[in-house]
């Protein structure tokens, strides 16, 4: 039996796309991840073409002895969160995840007009440690032991985030 989405997705997840959608796809991802890297484009392209049916989900699943900038960057994202700007954030750091360090967390932080005393309080917060952590806890209670890790509807898709794409284009067709 398929492994299951352990939570579904709340709230207090990082969403975007459709707000009722007809198919709600969940990614575990690692920030300094290669394959995650990688499949951004396409999961960017996912929202681009069926954005009014799709809604994709991010959870943080940092491998800290593989990548050992991936927690840092997870801790930028959800302070910036913390001042709506999640996703940019988010796209920025793959954007430079090749040349990844703190300074370079910083300085998107800056660019992207965050109150920087309060960036750097939130990372180090018990909210976003906590938030992190529960991520990283609800992928392993649903199976997840890599990145990228996808869930359609709540379970888990065996296949690359191209393999996902055409899954949904054959659908929508």
């Amino acid at each position: 039996m398929p492994e299951q989405l352990k939570p579904g997705v709340s709230p207090s997840d990082h969403t975007r796309g459709a707000r009722n959608p007809q198919l709600e796809i969940v990614e575990y991802g690692d920030f300094q991840c290669l394959y995650c890297g990688a499949a951004e484009p396409i999961v960017e392209e996912i929202l681009e073409q069926f954005g009014t049916a799709v809604s994709v989900t991010f959870r943080n699943f940092p491998l800290r002895d593989t990548h050992p900038e991936a927690y840092d960057a997870a801790l930028a994202a959800e302070a910036a969160a913390k001042q709506g700007k999640y996703w940019e954030m988010h796209d920025r750091i793959f954007a430079i995840q090749d040349t990844l360090n703190a300074q370079h967390l910083i300085q998107i932080a800056s660019d992207l007009g965050l109150d920087m005393t309060r960036f750097r309080n939130d990372q180090q917060s018990p909210e976003v440690l906590q938030k992190i952590e529960n991520d990283f806890e609800s992928g392993a209670r649903s199976g997840v032991n890599g990145t990228p890790t996808f869930f359609v509807d709540g379970i888990r898709f065996d296949g690359a985030a191209t393999d996902l794409y055409v899954m949904i284009s054959e659908n929508a067709s």
